[in-house]
């Protein structure tokens, strides 16, 4: 073992009090509490996701005439195949649902000011990729109901102004449904959008190294020193047993709820109710309440204000200082989204 270790730092040279010292940043206080530890839940989900994802590529077929087949083939003949597929689509569903979470959590502790603005904006920029992952992916499945979900909303990307028509034929290979649109979503979801995320997650969490973790305080802690304990080896078991209570969750919704697959593709016949996965509701009702003009001229700004909100939110407070206008948009924004959503839910068309 001596000669082992001899051989390793020979060829390896590491001083580990250095390397500890890097790795073993002081975490605040208010981390000790699991719910405030989010961050590194929809990690964990993406990790899934990356591996699983691989494994049903050996299998997927991403053409018109081999999609269906071959996913049905992964569901029913392929060892464990529904399984893995059951994690993948749980996992997706189970990320968008942390990392919308997680920005609430960000945004209601106020840990988005300055000097962590751009942070903010890194983290818009990966919960606009997952949404994206989620709408690729499911409309790789090429049912029914990905197949039309898909060409509507496609279609509704002609209203973006002055890009709209662009966005569509980019999207969809052509200027409709065609041969080439599910190689194009293949790309995107198997490649060119995790690729993104990877490179996000780094620039975020090397932003969060620099700048450190945001303290939450609360005000009983107002007159005491800063609370922090080290990343190693407290605060990694904290999230190693996040990941396993994950895992385990993971399991056992794939197992007792394993992800069907509906009926193969008819482009000659359109499905009586049309609608996307749940964490699209809230813009599908929003673009049944206006004309698709205003929808997606409101919807954009709305985006433009989430990005922005940090120097918003700065902006206020300079000229009122102590202002927490950002707990009442918050509040508003919440219960828009959560009312939004169960009213695309609760309503048949």
């Amino acid at each position: 073992m001596s000669k082992l270790t001899s051989f390793l730092r020979e060829r390896l040279p590491v001083d580990r009090a250095k390397l500890r010292e890097l790795t073993n940043e002081p975490v605040p206080h208010h981390l000790k509490h699991g719910w405030f530890c989010l961050g590194g839940t929809p990690a964990y989900r993406f990790v899934v996701m990356i591996v699983t994802g691989i494994l049903l590529a050996f299998y997927y077929e991403a053409t018109p005439t081999r999609a269906w087949e071959s996913v049905r083939t992964i569901s029913e003949d392929v060892a464990y195949g529904w399984f893995l597929r059951s994690i993948h689509r749980w996992a997706a569903t189970l990320m968008v649902a942390a990392v919308v979470l997680h920005q609430m959590r960000i945004f209601f502790t106020d840990a988005y000011r300055r000097p962590r603005e751009l942070n903010w904006l890194i983290g818009m920029g990966l919960l606009h990729c997952t949404l994206g992952a989620g709408f690729t992916g499911y409309s790789l499945v090429y049912e029914q109901l990905s197949y039309w979900g898909a060409t509507v909303a496609a279609n509704l990307t002609d209203n973006v102004p002055w890009i709209g028509a662009l966005l569509r034929r980019l999207l969809l290979g052509g200027d409709e449904y065609n041969a080439h649109t599910l190689s194009r979503f293949f790309v995107l979801h198997g490649a060119i959008l995790p690729v993104t995320m990877i490179g996000l997650i780094v620039l975020h969490v090397t932003l969060i190294r620099l700048h450190g973790i945001a303290e939450l305080r609360f005000k009983a802690d107002q007159n005491s020193a800063p609370r922090f304990f080290d990343f190693f080896p407290d605060h990694l078991l904290t999230e190693l047993a996040i990941g396993l209570v994950l895992m385990l969750l993971l399991g056992v919704l794939a197992s007792l709820f394993p992800v069907p697959i509906g009926p193969r593709v008819d482009p000659l016949l359109t499905p009586d109710v049309i609608k996307p996965e749940w964490f699209f509701y809230v813009a599908f009702r929003w673009l049944k309440l206006f004309s698709e003009r205003a929808a997606f001229a409101s919807l954009g700004a709305i985006v433009v204000v989430m990005a922005a909100w940090p120097f918003i939110d700065g902006f206020i407070r300079r000229r009122r200082p102590g202002s927490e206008a950002s707990v009442f948009v918050g509040i508003v924004a919440v219960l828009a989204i959560v009312g939004l959503t169960v009213w695309e839910a609760l309503v048949a068309h």
